[in-house]
């Protein structure tokens, strides 16, 4: 079957890789519908990121299960199904805390496990990883676009302002204007932020942002862009969410909020933490609140930068 394969920055190439296989009974494989890439995909390919070549590519997709292992009981052949950018067994402590990328036997797609951006792929762990689509999506393929993001960045963006304490009434500083600061908007809109202030540059994101519910919108850079967030919410933002990734992004981040908790966090390290759609569906649909502190999951990620 065909893949992408990582070869080296600026160097990734479709090529022939061995066919999906079940190796273990809880394994399911899946026929790739829908893939996309994301920006974290970019930093290894622009060499900013270590990266094993010959690793394959890919965590954000959706398919058609194809085959079950003789254990898996949720997840049957025909089935329509999305994942997380983490695989996970569901079962063990961290799981049960809902903190699935710290899974003790789970991992993420691609490197040296099967990547999305293929024909097909190895599941591991699928009863506790894959989440069927209702059958009643099928054939509609807006809806199925629409769908793809939970796949990482919905989620992404959802939890960031579920964290961040949005609500109802509040001001939201949104720093970064891609994909997950995008799904970052609607969030906040959906949780009745009454003020959401994008930090972007690109002209065509700010205006999708606008479209979304953004109120303000600041395409400054650095000192300036903290100024002016300052100036228009007269002391800073109540929650901010870094959505970005990087260093410059979440100094500018806890630069734009009411207190400095986050700048002075040890657990800063630029790695997002993501649910699985199991937790994507719950906090969509109704409210829920992490025992944990979200500056200080056990594996030293963060999300965002949450001051309130």
């Amino acid at each position: 079957m065909r893949a992408t394969v990582f070869r080296g920055p600026f160097d990734v190439r479709v090529e022939q890789v061995r066919d999906a296989a079940l190796q273990e009974p809880t394994d399911a494989v899946v026929r790739i519908t829908h893939a996309a890439i994301c920006g974290s995909d970019l930093w290894p390919y622009r060499g900013l990121e270590p990266f094993q070549p010959g690793g394959r590519l890919g965590h954000e997709w959706m398919g058609m299960v194809e085959e079950v292992g003789s254990q898996v009981t949720t997840i049957k052949r025909g089935d329509r199904v999305i994942a997380p950018f983490a695989f996970s067994d569901g079962t063990c402590e961290f799981c049960h805390k809902g903190l699935y990328t710290n899974c003790l036997h789970g991992g993420f797609w691609g490197q040296t496990h099967d990547g999305g951006q293929a024909e097909a792929i190895r599941a591991p762990f699928a009863d506790g990883t894959l989440v069927v689509v209702p059958s009643s999506v099928e054939g509609d393929e807006a809806l199925l676009k629409a769908i793809l993001p939970l796949t990482d960045v919905m989620g992404t963006g959802h939890y960031a302002a579920v964290s961040a304490g949005v609500h109802p009434g509040g001001t939201v500083a949104i720093v970064g204007d891609g994909a997950v600061g995008l799904c970052g908007v609607l969030a906040a809109r959906r949780l009745g932020a009454e003020r959401i202030i994008l930090l972007g540059h690109q002209a065509q994101r700010l205006e999708l942002g606008r479209r979304f519910g953004a109120t303000d919108l600041i395409t400054s850079r650095g000192e300036q862009a903290e100024r002016e967030v300052i100036e228009v919410t007269a002391g800073g933002a109540e929650s901010v969410m870094e959505c970005a990734g990087t260093k410059a992004f979440q100094e500018e981040a806890s630069a734009t909020s009411v207190c400095s908790m986050a700048a002075n966090s040890p657990t800063l390290s630029g790695s997002f933490l993501v649910m699985s759609p199991y937790e994507v569906g719950r906090h969509l649909f109704g409210p829920i609140c992490p025992s944990c502190s979200p500056m200080c999951w056990p594996d030293g990620s963060i999300l965002l930068l949450c001051s309130i």
